[in-house]
């Protein structure tokens, strides 16, 4: 049973409560772009991982046939109670070499790339953390915990955590001595100096107090979300592929061949010194911290909005099918999700060029549906065809009639603000 799939309804109704809440007290822990992105990211991960999960299920599966000490009896409690323990130390170690070494940071950072703090930063996953990941909870079939209970406890360590990545709960008296709470996970999130890389855990908070990264939320040090090398950006690929590709900068550049290998396992932020010295990097002034913003018209928020659920329904549909679709069909319906979740990326950045990307995924539709059908994704019928050309018409009209992406010198949205100007300008430069 996959609980994580059972779950995603749930998520979007305490998301819906969340945003009431804020309404209701008026704050604003919300911004449109912030949260599509978030979204984004965590769609196109669960994408990758219908193409992936082989890589940690089939290590773990081989390590416990071959390579266990012990089997232990999968209908005994204790070894279910085990299991979830252990499995949160081996991700507290897992997590806190995440944010110590670059080449996991490239993976990580996409979670903490956000600079607002809400249940859709819960879902903001990487796509590229299966790569490394499976190593560290070997040590679990090494000791015998069968792989059905060791994939249900990773489920419900992953549903756990969702519900702290909130600012609505405040810390929650001696509950914050044993688990991760709220709280402390917003601590977790920061970039302030104080809370910088502390409080790894995904359940139990007692390893941070055990291993000396724990770090308590202090009232006069307001957390100030993000990461301190902003994306500046609302495009999930790049959003990905954003520090790998400072990674491949820095050790292009530098005239060291041994720091060009050995810069991808240094400690986080860690750079070749002759690169350091012709390229240095700056750190936000937290005191001046302006969060990254592109303003966009109302019309193109809502015209963002409606084509992303329709990749959240086909993000839905791919993971009910996985197990019966092949090879081939799954990678399609990555790359029709990738593509989709890139253009609205570029929308929600306001790109001059946006709009005839928007034409042109609209127009690749008709041969992915077709491909899709031969590719064994699902059967193509008539009604189908029926849908598709209903979609196009209805977001045409949406591009047309109601200007939505009507960019550039057409000046259909506002300007940027000064003070964005230079947020701006970064955004640019990515691809």
């Amino acid at each position: 049973m996959d609980l994580i799939l059972l779950a995603v309804p749930f998520f979007f109704v305490l998301i819906a409560v969340e945003l009431i809440a804020d309404r209701v007290r008026g704050q604003r822990n919300y911004r449109l772009a912030d949260a599509i992105n978030s979204l984004s990211t965590g769609v196109l991960s669960t994408s990758t991982g219908l193409l992936t999960k082989g890589v940690g299920l089939v290590s773990y599966a081989l390590a416990w046939e071959y390579l266990a000490f012990s089997r232990l009896p999968g209908d005994a409690w204790w070894t279910w109670l085990l299991a979830f323990v252990l499995y949160d130390l081996c991700y507290y170690w897992l997590h806190r070499l995440g944010h110590e070494r670059n080449i996991l940071w490239a993976a990580h950072s996409v979670h903490h790339q956000s600079e607002e703090y809400n249940l859709t930063t819960a879902l903001r996953q990487t796509s590229s953390g299966f790569i490394f990941s499976w190593i560290f909870y070997l040590p679990l079939a090494l000791i015998g915990v069968p792989p059905l209970v060791f994939v249900t406890v990773a489920s419900l360590n992953l549903l756990y955590q969702f519900w702290v990545h909130t600012r609505h709960i405040p810390k929650l008296g001696w509950l914050e001595w044993v688990l991760i709470t709220p709280s402390n996970h917003r601590v977790h999130h920061a970039q302030n100096p104080l809370y910088l890389d502390r409080n790894y855990a995904g359940v139990f908070i007692l390893w941070d107090r055990l291993f000396g990264t724990f770090q308590e939320e202090d009232p006069r040090e307001p957390v100030v979300f993000g990461v301190t090398t902003p994306l500046a950006s609302w495009n999930p690929l790049w959003a990905n592929l954003q520090f790998y590709a400072q990674l491949w900068e820095d050790a292009r550049r530098t005239h060291s061949l041994r720091d060009k290998l050995r810069i991808w396992f240094m400690p986080t932020g860690w750079r070749p010194a002759d690169v350091a010295a012709r390229y240095p990097q700056a750190k936000p002034d937290l005191a001046r911290f302006h969060k990254f913003e592109i303003p966009l018209g109302r019309r193109s928020q809502v015209y963002v909005v409606a084509q992303f659920a329709a990749y959240v329904a086909l993000g839905s549909y791919l993971m009910q099918v996985a197990e019966q679709v092949p090879t081939a069909g799954l990678v399609l319906g990555w790359t029709v999700m990738a593509f989709g979740l890139f253009v609205l990326g570029a929308a929600l950045e306001n790109r001059p060029w946006a709009r005839r990307l928007e034409l042109a995924r609209l127009a690749s539709n008709a041969p992915a549906l077709y491909l899709a059908g031969a590719m064994g994704l699902g059967p193509v019928t008539p009604l189908g065809w029926l849908l598709l050309l209903g979609y196009s018409v209805a977001s045409l009209w949406g591009l047309t009639r109601c200007g939505c992406l009507a960019l550039g010198a057409q000046g259909a949205e506002p300007a940027a603000q000064p003070e964005q100007a230079t947020e701006r300008q970064q955004a640019a430069e990515h691809p």
